[in-house]
């Protein structure tokens, strides 16, 4: 697509109160989006029920396309790139949304636009148990081939790209703010990660804020481009909520991670599961009910991760199969091992340097992998 066509429709987006809807009304009314400018230059969009001063600066589009190519020549410069939906690297799903963003700011691994896609979105105050499950469930996508999507945010989102970025898989960060703004800013490192090994993504000309109203914007483009969205914690009112809403206008499916009953972190996961999301104990959950050939992968997924560690102490191997994923006091282990106190913390702890267990406050102990 040339320049001149992504300028047109950057200019668009450059008129002040004119939003996606409305771009997306003009450029159906007239045809295409140089037609829009063509037809208010000419006073032909008169009987176009939009507010006058919008109509005033459409009808004089040179100062706009100015304006819009100087900021395509510095996002270029700083190794961005912008696409429009005339592009053929814009998404085909998103496309297929209501009033899709007319521009998407991009930096990074391009071809991932066009990738097989699943969201995972939660809490930004996820519990332990949020976060490690998704990563987990991040992970065993990635190596199957998925692109795991998501917010950027502290909690589930990060998570989740950490996730995908440990299995040297393929992650998208979709930011509510612009490209050269990282938000949160704990959040640094994992951004450059994301520009360098996956794609980052936004709507927003560079140097946008991150302001509250653009997030839940955001979550319309995470859900857009994913074929489903995994809740994996969220409390009854939260911003992942309406993104599985957005998901479910938008035909995706919709999947839940179960969490504690008695938490709140989890009550709109739980809902969720009322209303007939599908519940998520392991990435073939998700994989299975997608079925996009992705089984093949996928065992060896879960032979990777889901087996014990390589290597160990067949002692240390017996008693990790005696731990269970909810926490269990020592005492516990000591007793349905049969092993002494002494030999039990000697294999526990051989077994939480391999990264097997985890042992917790109280001396509760947890198996992790």
């Amino acid at each position: 697509m040339s320049n001149d066509s992504v300028i047109d429709w950057m200019a668009l987006t450059l008129v002040p109160g004119l939003g996606s809807k409305t771009i997306w009304q003009l450029v159906s009314h007239f045809g295409g989006v140089q037609s829009v400018f063509s037809a208010c230059s000419g006073g032909r969009a008169k009987s176009v029920n939009i507010r006058e001063s919008i109509l005033s600066s459409l009808a004089n589009p040179g100062p706009l396309r100015e304006k819009a190519a100087l900021h395509l020549k510095n996002l270029h410069a700083h190794g961005g790139t912008a696409v429009c939906p005339d592009d053929e690297s814009y998404s085909e799903l998103l496309q297929e949304t209501t009033a899709p963003p007319p521009v998407l700011y991009l930096q990074g691994r391009i071809e991932l636009l066009q990738s097989e896609c699943v969201a995972m979105v939660g809490s930004r105050a996820a519990t332990a148990y949020g976060k490690r499950s998704a990563f987990t469930l991040a992970r065993d996508l990635a190596l199957s081939g998925v692109t795991v999507v998501s917010g950027l945010a502290l909690g589930v989102d990060s998570e989740a790209h950490c996730g995908a970025l440990a299995a040297k898989g393929a992650t998208i960060g979709v930011l509510g703010c612009g490209l050269d703004v990282v938000y949160p800013r704990q959040n640094r490192d994992l951004y450059a990660q994301i520009r360098q090994h996956g794609l980052l993504v936004s709507e927003y000309l560079p140097g946008t804020r991150p302001e509250g109203y653009r997030f839940p914007a955001r979550n319309r483009i995470i859900a857009g481009l994913s074929r489903g969205v995994v809740v994996v914690e969220a409390a009854r009112k939260s911003g992942s909520l309406i993104t599985a809403e957005l998901a479910l206008e938008g035909g995706r499916e919709i999947f839940a991670v179960p969490g504690q009953i008695d938490s709140f972190k989890s009550g709109g996961t739980h809902w969720l599961l009322q209303q007939g999301a599908k519940l998520v104990q392991s990435a073939d959950d998700i994989l299975i009910e997608l079925n996009n050939g992705w089984r093949g992968q996928e065992e060896g997924c879960k032979q990777q991760f889901h087996s014990a560690p390589a290597n160990i102490d067949p002692e240390a191997l017996a008693l990790l199969e005696v731990v269970d994923v909810y926490p269990c006091p020592r005492n516990e282990l000591i007793v349905s091992s049969g092993l002494g106190p002494a030999k039990v913390t000697e294999l526990l702890l051989l077994l939480e340097l391999e990264g097997a267990v985890e042992i917790l406050p109280g001396d509760q102990i947890r198996r992790i992998v």
